[in-house]
């Protein structure tokens, strides 16, 4: 891959890999908390402090598919550095949310909430840089540095609660 490539990618590539980190984190305290409540490696039976890391680990996973799509969706197709910044915000989210299903439930719903706004936000992005995409194609309009400017500018306002 030549230099301008791996340019237009590396955030993404960065916040890729450390949403890897996270999983193999989460990953690692259900096999501490399998190990902590059953002495085995894990058995699904066990404490509710087991059942909550569990179930947090498995509504993490479930989203995860779709978060790494439209993350190199948007990036790839608007702009990488604010889809790659709202990467980052979803995986601290993702964190919140993770400890705080570990706590009370109720603490778990704002990073939940949260993190569909960013999965929202990077979709719009998405959509965004396909409708540029087919604008250029069919009318040789290219928006694509307003919509990076648009972009750029909106993705700060994902940290307001």
């Amino acid at each position: 891959m030549d230099q301008e490539t791996l340019g237009s990618i590396v955030l993404l590539v960065i916040v890729t890999l450390i949403s890897v980190v996270q999983n193999a984190f989460f990953a690692n305290k259900v096999e501490h908390e399998s190990r902590h409540c059953n002495g085995k490696v894990l058995q699904r039976q066990g404490s509710s402090s087991f059942d909550r890391v569990y179930t947090a680990n498995q509504n993490c996973g479930h989203a995860y598919p779709t978060f790494l799509a439209v993350l190199w969706c948007a990036g790839l197709l608007c702009s990488q550095a604010p889809a790659a910044f709202a990467g980052l915000m979803y995986l601290f989210v993702r964190q919140k949310y993770f400890v705080g299903y570990l706590g009370e439930r109720t603490q778990s719903t704002p990073g939940y909430l949260f993190g569909k706004r960013i999965i929202l936000f990077l979709f719009l992005m998405s959509v965004a840089g396909i409708l540029n995409y087919y604008l250029v194609f069919f009318f040789g309009s290219d928006f694509e540095i307003h919509i990076k400017t648009i972009t750029s500018a909106i993705s700060p306002l994902l940290l307001i609660p």
